[in-house]
């Protein structure tokens, strides 16, 4: 039953009205916990569950998912509500990291994909793991836009997402993600028709295939509706195009550290089957609020009519 539409338990908070952060009042908080599993996982489809994946994982079946979007904590310090990541030694962090991967390996049907974030340095930490049970297939490098910038060194402006499958039989739409860019200087054929490219609302446009450079992308911030309060929370867009080429409608999607749920969101939006565990009751309920919301609203901001608009495009 969704909350929303019920003025007796409307959320109070102090903040400007253009201010958009998800939030969580106690009242919902109670709410959504109804909807959350902590013990029982003899039906996993659609649910959002409360615990350690690392205590979890091992009890999940063998190959049932068709795509594992993880976005572990980095081994840095980083305060996530009432839980405090710290960083460790790589050797330790290595470790760590072995024991949930290759249980998602496990968890992974034949030919599903499986995509990891990280920062530059946790990256090459990975990939040694990763190739030894997948097969690498690329290493996506995005512009992480938001952050402030450092006296005596270079601003940190990237993350890393690797893109690793369990066979070499997996599921890849490229045409799912193609990108609609500006186009500075539309050629012609010889006839004067347009060479690949369209004119919209008086914008010129072209289609175009993506790489692996990915500089599109748009940090949630305080104006955006999919905006929380979660510190590392990845855009709905960035995942949307991970699911969008790596799953089909009706797959099953699983995220181990779904922090404030936008994998289990989006693949809900794509009409996908989600499942994601997180460590905080919290996030857990923030990510049931989300998926209720997307009930009423399941526009992915930046993704339209089966097409990815560059940043900063405006066809309207």
């Amino acid at each position: 039953m969704s909350l929303f539409g019920n003025d007796e338990i409307k959320q109070v908070v102090e903040k400007s009205e253009l201010n958009k952060t998800l939030t969580m009042s106690d009242v919902e908080i109670e709410h959504y916990k109804k909807f959350l599993i902590y013990d029982d996982i003899s039906d996993i489809v659609n649910k959002t569950m409360v615990g350690n994946s690392i205590d979890i994982l091992p009890k999940i079946k063998s190959e049932i998912f068709n795509l594992v979007v993880a976005d572990p904590p980095y081994n840095i310090d980083k305060k996530f509500k009432d839980f405090k990541f710290s960083s460790i030694s790589e050797k330790e962090y290595m470790s760590w990291s072995d024991s949930w991967i290759k249980e998602c390996y496990r968890t992974l049907k034949n030919n599903g994909s499986m995509y990891i974030c990280c920062d530059w340095k946790t990256s090459q930490l990975l990939h040694s793991i990763l190739k030894d049970y997948f097969f690498i297939q690329n290493r996506i490098t995005w512009e992480r836009e938001k952050g402030r910038g450092c006296k005596n060194n270079w601003k940190n402006n990237i993350e890393d997402i690797w893109f690793v499958t369990k066979s070499k039989n997996y599921y890849f739409n490229i045409d799912a993600v193609m990108i609609k860019r500006k186009v500075n200087f539309g050629y012609h054929n010889v006839d004067g028709s347009n060479r690949d490219w369209d004119v919209e609302n008086g914008v010129k446009t072209r289609n175009t295939y993506p790489s692996n450079v990915w500089t599109d992308i748009t940090i949630p911030f305080w104006s955006m509706i999919e905006n929380t309060e979660h510190p590392t929370q990845k855009p709905e867009k960035l995942v949307a195009k991970l699911i969008c080429a790596s799953s089909q409608q009706g797959d099953f999607v699983f995220d181990p550290f779904l922090g404030s749920g936008t994998t289990s969101v989006v693949s809900k939006k794509l009409n996908r089957k989600y499942f994601g565990i997180e460590l905080q009751e919290y996030y857990a309920c923030l990510c049931e609020k989300r998926i209720d919301m997307s009930n009423s609203n399941a526009k992915i901001q930046g993704y339209e009519n089966g097409i990815f608009l560059d940043r900063n495009i405006n066809l309207k």
